[in-house]
């Protein structure tokens, strides 16, 4: 199902922002079990990157399109948000009562391997580094390049996943998740100031930790810091929590994972409203 500003269409104008310069944000939700998990801490970030773009957005006809959408699933489901900033013509420079285009869309819920979730996965360290910049860091802006070549490094299906670090060899992320480690029984979790993505499981997990009397730092984290962890896990909302078996180009292997188990089983059961 593919809905453009609230009518059914799978095509928009190659005048369109978004396919121009990559002028918006988006959000991907999962609709499992007759519910969007997370829906409001999605929408709210992506109202946080619209007004970091400065990009004009009608949540209200945006949630009652959401609101239509939903009511039509029935199976789980991915749900992907997109917002560009609209139509407009060729410069960079926008006119501030531009109306933006609200893309909303489904798609079948990836299936991965059960084991990733009972025996842990391995990871690949990509070459491709992050760049530092404080004004996109944080949202889920359309640009995805970085993650796009980053991704592309890769093709063996022994990894799961990539870790990607900035320019100034700081640990930022996988190409498509958050990560933690663990350190003595405390969870540590990359700074997001200058650059990647604040996940929204990153963010329940952090709650959760809370909640379970677990301490929980967002540090800045060296390739060091990693060799010395005691445990580690990479999340986000569509494939919940994945612990980490190896990371073979750095010699690291992890053998302990009762914290990450613990919240493993926290997160399954956690309140996904």
């Amino acid at each position: 199902m593919i809905l453009i500003n609230g009518e059914p269409d799978n095509r928009i104008n190659v005048q369109d922002r978004g396919v121009q310069y990559g002028d918006g944000v988006f959000e991907s939700i999962a609709f499992r079990n007759g519910t969007a998990e997370f829906l409001q801490a999605h929408l709210q970030r992506l109202m946080l990157g619209c007004e970091r773009l400065k990009i004009q957005l009608d949540l209200p006809t945006l949630q009652r399109e959401l609101d239509n959408l939903l009511a039509e699933l029935q199976a789980d489901q991915v749900i992907k948000i997109i917002i560009t900033r609209g139509e407009g013509g060729r410069g960079y420079r926008f006119a501030p009562e531009m109306h933006a285009t609200r893309i909303l869309s489904t798609h079948p819920m990836p299936v991965y391997p059960e084991s990733y979730d009972q025996h842990g996965i391995e990871l690949f360290v990509c070459s491709y580094r992050l760049s530092i910049n404080p004004a996109l860091a944080g949202i889920k802006h359309l640009n995805r390049l970085e993650q796009v070549l980053a991704r592309s490094e890769w093709q063996d299906e022994q990894f799961a996943e990539g870790l990607m670090f900035d320019t100034q060899g700081r640990l930022i992320e996988g190409t498509m998740s958050n990560v933690f480690i663990v350190n003595n029984g405390a969870l540590k979790t990359p700074k997001l100031d200058n650059a990647g993505i604040c996940g929204i499981m990153r963010e329940k997990i952090i709650n959760l930790a809370g909640d379970l009397g677990i301490r929980c730092d967002i540090v800045e984290i060296s390739q060091n810091d990693l060799l010395n962890a005691d445990e580690m896990f990479v999340c986000n909302s569509l494939i919940g929590i994945w612990p980490v078996r190896a990371i073979p180009a750095l010699q690291k292997t992890f053998s302990r994972r009762q914290l990450s188990d613990a919240l493993l089983l926290a997160q399954k059961n956690m309140n996904r409203i």
